[in-house]
């Protein structure tokens, strides 16, 4: 319970303190929100509306420290104001929309990545030095080393483009009406899946990377070779013995790279127009909307945070020297 409570007061202090960067970030942008409505309307707009229209959106006028006292209040009241990009939808409303497209994005990625990823190191680290290892491990590291937005734009060309094998874009047919049916839940399979597996192959060769390192460390430990000297299976050896210790590094690094693996799936729904928190993020940036940007970036920072604290109770509950400390 000590660890747990430590934990929680330093995530805590780490979602203040990115709360109070989400509120500097913004203003530091050139450009106002509502300098640019009346721009866009090109005389249609009174100046007379200047005052309502700040007023209709919540923005806090005076001091720097009074703005930033009022942003504290909508936060942890979860008032975070009205969109002006998608004005009359409430910020809420907006990312409430948004956010299920970018779990099922990244969630299924980085379960796919993690799994893939950690099996073959497992059978890399196996048999290393051999014909699979020879392969997969640098090509697993050549294609870590492609930044997602050009994974994305290949796949998109070669798939979508060229061969015309998986739509080029958004969530599913825009003809169907979204209900939970097979032919609707089938459309939304077949749009996700060219953005789900290009942001999985950036992030799988890490996970293979980190797997194959702490599985290779294994192999020379006493409990390892005791199992192989007492005739026991190897596949009991490789995954009971072996790869089950391997195992903890790699879920740590899993909670660590998700800021990485949301980062690359913002990347890729601008590129599919996929309907997720990236492309709204991508809108409000282009048309300075400050509230809707501010709580995409809460939304992102606490869901990082609650990531990483489920890693910490997950290696507890994976690594027993940890609960008897």
């Amino acid at each position: 319970m000590a660890f747990v409570l430590r934990r929680l007061g330093f995530y805590v202090a780490a979602f203040f303190v990115a709360a109070t960067i989400n509120f500097i970030l913004p203003r530091l942008m050139p450009g106002n929100p509502i300098d640019i409505m009346f721009s866009q309307a090109q005389g249609t707009i009174p100046p007379e509306a200047r005052a309502a229209l700040i007023e209709t959106f919540g923005f806090a006028t005076g001091a720097i420290h009074e703005q930033y006292f009022s942003y504290l209040k909508s936060v942890f009241t979860g008032d975070l104001g009205y969109s002006i990009r998608f004005y009359p939808q409430t910020v809420g409303e907006r990312l409430g929309y948004a956010l299920p497209w970018t779990l099922l994005l990244a969630g299924t990625a980085t379960v796919m990545a993690f799994c893939i990823g950690s099996l073959m190191g497992v059978f890399a680290a196996w048999k290393r030095g051999g014909a699979f290892d020879a392969v997969i491990t640098p090509s697993s590291l050549a294609l870590q080393a492609i930044p997602p937005v050009v994974i994305a734009l290949v796949a998109l060309f070669v798939f979508g483009v060229m061969l015309r094998w998986l739509p080029t874009g958004y969530a599913y047919n825009p003809g169907l009406d979204p209900e939970f049916s097979l032919r609707y839940l089938g459309s939304v399979f077949y749009h996700a899946i060219m953005p789900v597996c290009s942001l999985m192959i950036v992030f799988v060769g890490g996970y293979l990377v980190t797997m194959r390192n702490n599985m290779i460390g294994q192999l020379g430990e006493d409990h390892v070779i005791m199992g192989l000297a007492k005739g026991l299976s190897e596949r009991r050896v490789k995954f009971n013995y072996a790869a089950r210790n391997a195992l903890l590094p790699s879920v740590t690094s899993l909670g660590l790279t998700l800021g990485a693996i949301l980062g690359g799936s913002l990347v890729t729904e601008v590129v599919f127009n996929y309907p997720g928190l990236g492309q709204t993020l991508y809108i409000g940036i282009v048309s300075r909307d400050y509230p809707l940007i501010q709580g995409q970036l809460l939304i992102m920072t606490l869901a990082i945070l609650t990531a990483n604290l489920i890693v910490d109770l997950a290696y507890v509950l994976l690594d027993p020297r940890l609960r008897r400390a």
